[in-house]
């Protein structure tokens, strides 16, 4: 017992943790959950009487969570400073349920059931932007509420945890609509009945994790940051004594409370400089081109000739799923940095591949595995790194408001690198043909990839083993610092 006083309880961290995690999987099921539903929900609409359901709209249809994420990583950090981290993923699983519920069944009060109209489409996009609210204060606060309780050795990994869980999520939903569609497989009528309930079953599948969700985060404590932002110390005190052991949590306690000249900041109270980083991290997650083939996989791997393209899309999967584990176990003994550069001169070697193979005859198994080879060190390097600087760099006084800003524009750069990949990635020119799209696209995500690279190593510090009250300190003085220069 007296060891577990001055040690803390390593389980009731990983618990907490471990509930934090399911936003993560929430975010990646989200998102993902459209692959398998998008070709029934087409199909339904298309049978529409008073409106003609075009690709566009259902171009639109499809991503319209994304406005959704934009929306709700801005409203993270005043959700985050007005109600507490606890409570606004609280709110955010409240907002999965309805999107998931709501998606079912978007006839529900207003509308006849199984005839589409186009309000029906405006109240079924409704609750997908709702859903996408969810995941931008999913993904906001999600890695600020781990980061916030995790003992500073111990950040990095568990963080990269939550990134984990986004993959997991997404090769969930796949799993879970494969299933759906299985059980009906020997049902004659299969198309007819995918188009009318299949992708309701799809969507209502995530109310499941969701209501988990809800219920769990109502167990686990709020952040000792945010508590000790709030003038609640007691409270502070014991969460803290809880994780660390009472002599450790009376000194972060004091480290916290050092920091805390007032409630809240400016955001550019510590300078214009670490608002930058943090946006540029996000950024670059982006524009690195990951999500362009994490979306199209299937067409990619079609394009280079692979016949049985879901085998290779799975394969790429597990592929992600076991290259996240490399960062979840090496983040804390190798650092943050070298991790990033590392991933980012892998990722542009991969993706040159992919553009070389474009141009110069080479076997199919070159582009397959330059595809891979992108992919795997995206996994190991901005996947989970990027999610565990967002949630340390910034200052405690202005971290809300901060990281809600840096994943607004991970969102906007989410929409605009998914909405041109596939207009780039077609693009013909001359005797090369859509060979020049193909090119173009991957040269110019290795070129980003290298500026990436360039921008870690020459701007970025390292926060492995710093406290989130050093990182503070380390910007006080910076900003103090450039004061005086000037």
């Amino acid at each position: 017992m007296e060891s577990l006083r001055q040690k803390g309880h390593p389980l009731y961290l990983a618990g907490i943790v471990l509930v934090a995690v399911l936003g993560g999987l929430l975010f990646g099921y989200d998102t993902a959950v459209i692959s398998g539903a998008e070709k029934g929900l087409q199909e339904f609409f298309r049978g529409a009487a008073d409106f003609s359901y075009t690709d566009a709209i259902h171009g639109f249809t499809t991503s319209s969570a994304l406005i959704g994420c934009v929306i709700g990583a801005f409203l993270s950090g005043l959700l985050a400073s007005r109600l507490g981290r606890k409570k606004a993923l609280f709110v955010a699983g409240i907002l999965f349920l309805l999107s998931a519920l709501g998606s079912y069944s978007p006839e529900f009060l207003f509308f006849r059931k199984g005839v589409p109209t186009l309000g029906l489409l405006f109240a079924f996009n409704g609750y997908r932007v709702l859903g996408g609210i969810g995941v931008g204060v999913a993904s906001a606060l999600c890695p600020m509420y781990i980061a916030e309780v995790s003992p500073a050795g111990e950040r990095g990994r568990l963080v990269s945890w939550n990134q984990f869980a986004i993959i997991f999520g997404q090769l969930l939903v796949y799993f879970v609509n494969f299933l759906i569609i299985r059980s009906h497989a020997s049902d004659p009528q299969l198309a007819a009945w995918t188009q009318a309930t299949g992708w309701r079953v799809m969507f209502v599948s995530e109310a499941v994790p969701a209501a988990l969700f809800a219920m769990l985060i109502l167990l686990v404590p709020e952040t000792p940051r945010y508590l000790a932002l709030s003038g609640h110390d007691d409270k502070a005190l014991e969460v803290l004594s809880r994780i660390n052991g009472e002599d450790r949590a009376r000194e972060i306690l004091a480290e916290i409370k050092g920091t805390l000249t007032e409630k809240t900041e400016k955001i550019f109270a510590y300078g214009w400089m670490v608002i930058f980083i943090g946006c540029m991290l996000s950024v670059f997650q982006q524009i690195i081109g990951i999500n362009a083939v994490l979306y199209f996989a299937p067409r990619i791997f079609e394009s280079m000739g692979v016949s049985d393209n879901m085998l290779f899309t799975v394969i790429m999967g597990v592929i992600n799923i076991t290259f996240t584990l490399v960062a979840v176990f090496t983040v804390e003994k190798v650092g943050r940095k070298p991790l990033l550069i590392t991933g980012s001169v892998g990722m542009a070697v991969g993706a040159l591949g992919v553009a070389l193979s474009n141009v110069v005859s080479l076997p199919a198994i070159v582009p397959v595995l330059s595809i891979m080879v992108y992919s795997a060190c995206f996994m190991f390097s901005w996947g989970p790194i990027c999610w565990v600087y967002i949630s340390e760099l910034f200052p405690n006084t202005i971290r809300s408001s901060a990281t809600a800003v840096a994943v607004a524009f991970q969102w906007i750069f989410n929409f605009l690198v998914s909405s041109t990949f596939v207009p780039m990635y077609n693009m013909r020119l001359g005797a090369m043909g859509d060979r020049f799209g193909h090119f173009f696209a991957y040269a110019l995500y290795g070129v980003i990839c290298l500026v990436a690279a360039v921008f870690v190593w020459r701007l970025v510090p390292e926060t492995k083993g710093k406290t989130l009250e050093q990182m503070t300190a380390l910007w006080r003085e910076r900003s103090t610092k450039n004061h005086a220069d000037a």
